[in-house]
């Protein structure tokens, strides 16, 4: 099939610099993932003006967009380790990078606050775990593959 792709070549990687890291030198991947969700919240307004005959009027006025990451937590990978250590941050120590490249080309740069939900649990015949969301904090730069 053309133009579809398998969600397993989506190449992503985190800032280990934190928010300052932007070279390319600064991103590490997190290996491990076995999931990767794209999700979008809209901040919408509404109103019902009388001149449309009791039908609501609306317009998407804010925009929010999370990554959802969940996985196993590997010990010695550089991003894998970095946000399992985030589970302890707080305010600004939370804050850092991602990047994604799209199999499509595209490319997303998102400043993100990272909250870390699991960190090295599961069942006593499990492997531990490491699930994580990153959810932008400003505007994320989506550019689009030539």
């Amino acid at each position: 099939m053309n133009n579809v792709y398998a969600v397993k070549d989506i190449k992503f990687s985190i800032s280990t610099a934190g928010r300052g890291g932007q070279r390319p030198a600064d991103f590490a991947p997190v290996t491990g993932m076995d999931t990767f969700t794209v999700t979008f919240d809209n901040g919408m307004d509404e109103w019902n003006p009388l001149d449309e005959g009791g039908w609501t009027r609306r317009m998407i006025t804010t925009k929010s967009l999370t990554i959802g990451l969940s996985g196993k937590r590997v010990y010695g990978c550089g991003g894998n380790d970095y946000v399992a250590g985030l589970a302890y941050k707080a305010g600004t120590d939370a804050q850092t990078m991602l990047f994604a490249k799209f199999p499509c080309g595209d490319e997303l740069l998102m400043p993100c606050t990272v909250n870390v939900t699991s960190a090295g649990g599961g069942g006593a015949a499990d492997v531990a775990v490491l699930e994580f969301d990153c959810q932008s904090d400003g505007a994320p730069v989506y550019t689009k593959g030539v």
